[in-house]
């Protein structure tokens, strides 16, 4: 079954569409979420799930599902697929506090619901009324990646028509101690993804194709598995984030790079959803021939890929 792309939300400080992924914009303020999606549900929500809203509500519009009177199609038919490392850190580390100074009862009951790891694609899913399979990874670097992908197994396997997958780190005081000092994207981007036949259905637009997805140990050997199953040499490579060396010359030597981590800074756990984004803004621009995204760490380390083809030349 052939796996769409047909819609993108994106809501940086730097980028608010797939396109300005490529050409990020000057510096700009960090994003306000109640003037993307208004005040009415933000109340009481970590800033992940505040720019989680943002992004969906932008993603699921592109694709044609969302509208001022809400969903268009049965909630049943749509699953969530989130990725998130540091999503609610901040309230983690609130609530421990409290409880070694004082005690567990001293603890906000509104932190409660945001202790969880899956706060975010619970919250997503109730706030459009997603009632398909429902999903949070909270997987190291290959976190998004991993989420589009379970987004197209589950797709494939018949569980939905269609998947909202959605990244989002925010950048908070708890986030750059537990990081070294790192600044993350603070925001979030979304992807619908759909078959090939629930898109036409609808005479939706899908611009891209998601195509093999790899993972295992080392990014030397995924980049090996994802040339012998599309055959063809990547027009674009979207690069993993590397802590601790950079990405050896030698790897697809003389391919196009394109760093999102050195224009936007720590994508994390939104990475893989952040690198599809963008390889749908590279074709929007006229860009021909696959994208390898790549996300994993160093050494022998876990490490993901997956290509993605314009509809053009799907």
């Amino acid at each position: 079954m052939t796996v769409v792309v047909s819609g993108v939300g994106v809501v940086l400080p730097r980028a608010r569409s797939a396109p300005e992924l490529m050409a990020p914009a000057a510096d700009a303020p960090p994003v306000e979420p109640k003037d993307l999606v208004g005040r009415k549900g933000l109340r009481y929500k970590d800033r992940a799930t505040q720019l989680a809203y943002c992004a969906a509500d932008a993603a699921l519009r592109d694709a044609g599902l969302l509208d001022d009177g809400g969903l268009r199609v049965p909630g049943g038919s749509v699953a969530m697929v989130a990725s998130s490392n540091y999503g609610n850190l901040d309230t983690i580390c609130r609530a421990i506090d409290t409880i070694a100074e004082h005690t567990a009862a001293a603890g906000s009951a509104m932190d409660l619901p945001n202790a969880s790891s899956n706060v975010i694609a619970s919250s997503v899913a109730i706030r459009f009324g997603l009632r398909g399979p429902n999903l949070m990874l909270c997987n190291g670097a290959t976190s998004g990646l991993d989420a589009v992908h379970w987004a197209a197994t589950l797709i494939r396997g018949g569980r939905a028509s269609r998947a909202l997958v959605l990244g989002v780190e925010p950048d908070n005081e708890s986030v750059r101690a537990f990081t070294g000092g790192s600044r993350t994207i603070d925001g979030a981007a979304a992807l619908v993804v759909e078959s090939e036949e629930s898109a036409a259905e609808r005479g939706a637009n899908a611009p891209a194709v998601l195509g093999t997805y790899v993972r295992g140990a080392g990014l030397d050997r995924c980049l090996e598995r994802l040339a012998r199953t599309t055959g063809d040499r990547p027009a674009l490579w979207q690069l993993p984030e590397r802590r601790t060396a950079a990405v050896p010359d030698t790897l697809l030597e003389g391919v196009p790079r394109h760093d999102l981590g050195e224009a936007f800074g720590l994508g994390s756990g939104a990475l893989g959803v952040l690198q599809c984004a963008a390889a749908v803004g590279w074709f929007a621009q006229g860009g021909a021939g696959p994208v390898y995204a790549t996300a994993g760490t160093d050494a022998d380390d876990a490490s993901a890929g997956i290509a993605l083809r314009g509809r053009a030349a799907a």
